[in-house]
């Protein structure tokens, strides 16, 4: 009898060490990690930044094949994470700034002496990752994605205001990057020198998180 006794407490020990175990294992590694795909998860509350990609431009050309119309070198965007679910899965973001230096950018429109600003408008924007690399883009309930463009020109400064109801990009763990390609925004405001159609073309890398690359899982 004692010697049963032992052999179930012993079982039932083995028992609770094994479910201690499971639920770390099964948890799996987080959509979002840093310095590896499947290392330390992304917190929730981290602020992820990144710039353009070496030696590239954001463009908002005037058609999906044409080259007229701006060109910025310099490009920031910010996002905080909202969740961070284990893969695969969806992890959301909200990005809360997205800036271009202006000083950076030319514009080869016709009329235009030069860029005066570049601002995103009605952010905070909602962001999601999926597991398979495909990032989204969306404005608040009842609101689209903005931006107003001011331009120089020799009657003064234009402003052309362009939207659009969402953006679609794609992540990679090469370089830890996000490329948005040929996102349409159609005029909503503006002058004759302002296109009726704006495609955003931009790569950003690499995104960080205090520092260390961010990979999707």
């Amino acid at each position: 009898m004692r010697t049963r006794t032992l052999l179930a407490l012993a079982g039932a020990a083995t028992a609770l060490t094994v479910a201690t175990v499971v639920p770390s294992s099964a948890a799996g590694t987080a959509v979002l990690t840093t310095g590896s795909a499947g290392g330390a998860a992304a917190g929730v509350g981290d602020t992820l930044t990144a710039p353009l990609a070496s030696g590239t431009s954001a463009t908002l050309y005037s058609s999906a094949t044409g080259t007229s119309g701006v060109s910025c070198k310099t490009s920031q965007f910010t996002a905080t994470v909202a969740d961070n679910p284990a893969a695969p899965g969806t992890a959301t973001e909200s990005v809360t700034g997205h800036s271009f230096d202006a000083s950076s950018c030319t514009s080869n429109v016709t009329g235009v002496l030069g860029v005066s600003s570049i601002v995103i408008d009605n952010l905070p924007y909602a962001a999601t990752v999926g597991s398979g690399g495909t990032l989204t883009v969306s404005p608040p309930s009842g609101s689209t994605i903005q931006t107003t463009v001011k331009l120089r020109t020799l009657l003064g400064t234009v402003t052309c205001v362009y939207r659009a109801a969402g953006l679609t990009g794609t992540a990679s763990n090469s370089d830890s990057s996000i490329t948005f390609t040929n996102q349409q925004f159609t005029k909503f405001s503006g002058s004759s020198l302002c296109f009726a159609n704006g495609y955003f073309t931009a790569k950003y890398a690499p995104v960080t998180d205090a520092g260390a690359r961010v990979y999707v899982n």
